[in-house]
């Protein structure tokens, strides 16, 4: 690792102090649910005084630095990505205004590399992975620098084809699972961290396999739970032995709810090996997180959803909100450290870039204007109603802020709030409104001492259509805020801060972009002291509200089916990557 983690606690333990505020959190009650969803008004009190929760670390994304056919199927033999395809001077505004999301020092952390899929070069023998084409690892790296990227969360979509039983990156499994054989399969997974890390990659993350149940018709590979169970029983220690500050993933699909997850449960040796439970809840309406206990069996470990994007090659206004209200729940419900969106830029021409993408690329080699007829061979544009959803967490929320809880007259499904403090000590709170129909009016009294001052400065997401804020009369020597979102609505506020003379134990205001002064990050300052919260039972689902079937609180069985409560956010096309 770099030397500038050498000092200061590592990665692995901040976690385990996140998890910690995750099962204290956990056992707070939920009070008040509804199903309301014609809800026009909700009130809210922010514990900025008592309520402290987990620390959260920062957002990922996945980058398609190689070839994907179109809607999935197969492996082009054409090189083409980002940030390779872009010409001028677009890598340089890819960086600036969608992975630093227009701050001035760093906006994602974590990058998710797609082994075997957008990186899937090889050595000659077939067994380790290098660049498909000449200067692809050199490119990530000066992405990674120029965007202030923590590091790579590097996972598997299939090892190499010298350790597959068809020689192939697509389908298949390993071929043998012997303990010679695994041994030298994960001495040959280190080494491909080795290569990366050679070539000025960073690595924060490490998983064995994406979606280990599913065989696709692009890079996978298949793995039975006690297969998967072995192969991490191998591999696992020697990532640790040579990465000791590498969070290690386990199994990036149902986390602890599936049978592999059942298998490393009970299996004491394994268990010490996770870091992290990582789940795929793709396109779920945001209701799932708050009905479902992902903290339940995670026995310390935190959890968090690694992917998310729509599989029906779609996106509207109602899921602008919906991506919005995911990150919001897992955090808030699921005391999540981190949440990943897919791709940052798809190809034009690939049929599930609307759904995918927070961002449009068109490959030097796409000629069809008909498609977004003004934009340019290896240039990129926005898709708005993905980015909306995600942007305002990534510019406003910096690393490591601190999440605090808030008091709802209701938990309302298509209204929903989350608070923070950036590491500068400032408050900010989101608030959406999901409604396609209604106005909502939302009150917030925090501290006193932190809502009197000058009035707030709303920071919305554009283009999203029908969203609109009224203020409304705010007497600043009242403790409440009331405010009215318009439909289709997601908004957040950075509060003020009070006059210095008056309360000078209060945090100044910060500029949003100026929270962080540098693109290099500090080394990382212990995480504070978690006050004790009072116990809670286990929520209760209303009976009138509905959730995608599951077995437990976990879904266990096929991911490739999305349901949700509004048409507009349901998938049942089979699951693609």
């Amino acid at each position: 690792m770099s030397e500038r983690w050498s000092s200061g606690p590592s990665r692995r333990s901040i976690l385990r102090g996140t998890a910690v505020a995750g099962a204290a959190a956990a056992l707070s009650p939920l009070v008040n649910l509804s199903t309301a969803q014609a809800a026009t008004s909700g009130s809210y009190t922010i514990r900025f005084d008592s309520g402290r929760r987990q620390t959260i670390l920062g957002l990922g994304f996945e980058i398609q630095s190689d070839s994907i056919g179109s809607g999935n199927n197969g492996l082009p033999d054409e090189v083409s990505g980002v940030p390779y395809d872009l010409t001028d001077s677009e890598p340089t505004r890819f960086y600036n205004q969608i992975l630093k999301a227009g701050r001035s020092d760093r906006g994602f952390r974590y990058c998710r590399l797609a082994m075997g899929l957008y990186y899937r070069g090889l050595d000659p023998t077939k067994k380790l992975m290098r660049g498909r084409y000449p200067g692809q690892t050199a490119l990530l790296a000066d992405m990674c620098n120029k965007a202030g990227i923590e590091g790579l969360s590097v996972e598997y979509w299939s090892p190499a084809p010298g350790w597959k039983s068809n020689d192939s990156y697509i389908g298949g499994k390993l071929k043998a699972f012997d303990a010679a054989f695994l041994s030298q399969f994960g001495d040959a997974l280190v080494a491909d961290l080795d290569y990366l890390t050679a070539g000025g990659l960073r690595i924060s993350q490490w998983g064995l396999q994406n979606e280990p149940r599913f065989s696709m018709p692009y890079s996978s590979c298949v793995y039975s739970a006690d297969e998967y169970l072995d192969t991490f029983k191998a591999v696992a220690p020697k990532i640790r032995a040579k990465y000791p500050d590498v969070i290690i993933t386990a199994d990036s699909q149902d986390g602890w709810g599936g049978a592999i997850g059942a298998a490393i449960l009970a299996d004491p040796a394994a268990l010490d090996l996770v870091d992290a439970w990582t789940y795929h809840r793709i396109g779920y309406d945001s209701n799932y997180e708050i009905y479902n206990d992902f903290n339940r069996l995670a026995k310390g470990k935190v959890v968090f959803n690694n992917e998310f994007e729509y599989l029906d090659n779609k996106t509207s206004d109602r899921r602008t909100i919906n991506t919005a209200q995911s990150i919001m729940n897992w955090m808030t419900f699921q005391n999540s450290p981190t949440w990943y969106w897919l791709h940052a830029l798809n190809p034009i021409a690939n049929d599930e870039a609307p759904g995918y993408s927070l961002g449009y690329w068109r490959p030097p080699s796409d000629t069809d204007f008909s498609r977004f007829p003004d934009l340019r061979p290896g240039h990129w544009t926005w898709n708005p109603q993905n980015w909306n959803g995600v942007a305002g967490f990534v510019k406003f929320m910096p690393w490591d802020s601190v999440r605090y809880h808030v008091e709802e007259s209701a938990v309302l499904e298509d209204q929903r709030i989350t608070a923070w403090k950036t590491p500068a000590g400032k408050p900010v709170f989101a608030v959406t409104n999901r409604s396609a129909t209604e106005s909502f009016t939302y009150t917030i009294d925090p501290d006193d001492r932190i809502v009197r001052g000058p009035p707030l400065r709303p920071h919305r997401q554009r283009p999203v259509a029908g969203a609109e804020e009224r203020p409304q009369a705010h007497d600043h020597g009242s403790p409440a805020l009331r405010r009215i979102l318009g439909p289709h609505a997601l908004i957040r506020h950075p509060f003020p801060a009070p006059p210095a003379h008056q309360f000078k134990e209060t945090a100044p205001w910060h500029d949003p972009d100026a929270v962080c002064s540098s693109q290099r990050r500090s080394p990382p300052s212990a995480p504070s002291p978690l006050r004790p919260v009072p116990p809670r039972a286990a929520p209760v689902r209303p009976a009138t509200a509905r959730a995608p079937s599951t077995s437990g609180p976990c879904r266990t069985g096929s991911a490739r089916t999305t349901r949700s409560r509004s048409s507009s956010t349901s998938s049942t096309r089979p699951r693609t990557r």
